[in-house]
């Protein structure tokens, strides 16, 4: 699929190869090959900033928000970025093994039901806004968005911790 995007400051396409790597082509009809797209603000304002950079890590193309490319265009960074993007969002805290560290924590996740080693409390990162950022003992990062919306259960666990 070769799929073309214009504004007042970009003309690109974006292909893949038969080898299903990511094409990006610029004005001149210069091919990147192994192009990677990457969230300025992956949690804090998915939907803005996302930047378009060779395997070499240089911007090609920056686009500010969704609205400033095609539903192609859109279609085919979404893929790239779902394939490369692995953060499961934790919707409830269903039960963990002990208080202390390390501790196997049993929850729910858009992803479906899953556990997860937590080796320390440092491995809980607080963001703005009230979410939160969990490394599992595999590096797995998990995120909370919103502590204040997690059921009575799940924040009386979290408090244990935090």
């Amino acid at each position: 699929m070769n799929t073309q995007m214009t504004t007042a400051s970009h003309h690109f396409q974006l292909r893949h190869n038969s080898f299903g790597r990511l094409v990006f082509i610029d004005a001149e009809g210069v091919e990147y090959e192994g192009a990677i797209p990457v969230r300025a603000f992956p949690i804090g304002a998915p939907e803005q900033g996302i930047a378009l950079v060779s395997a070499e890590g240089r911007e090609l193309a920056w686009i500010e928000q969704w609205s400033d490319v095609s539903a192609d265009i859109r279609k085919i960074i979404e893929e790239e970025l779902a394939a490369r993007e692995f953060m499961p969002v934790i919707s409830r805290i269903a039960g963990v093994s002990s208080f202390a560290t390390p501790s196997v924590w049993e929850v729910e996740t858009n992803r479906g039901d899953t556990s997860f080693t937590l080796k320390g409390e440092e491995d809980i990162r607080r963001l703005p806004n009230s979410a939160l950022l969990i490394a599992d003992s595999h590096g797995i990062q998990f995120l909370i968005r919103d502590t204040k919306v997690l059921d009575k259960h799940s924040r009386k666990i979290l408090d244990r911790f935090l």
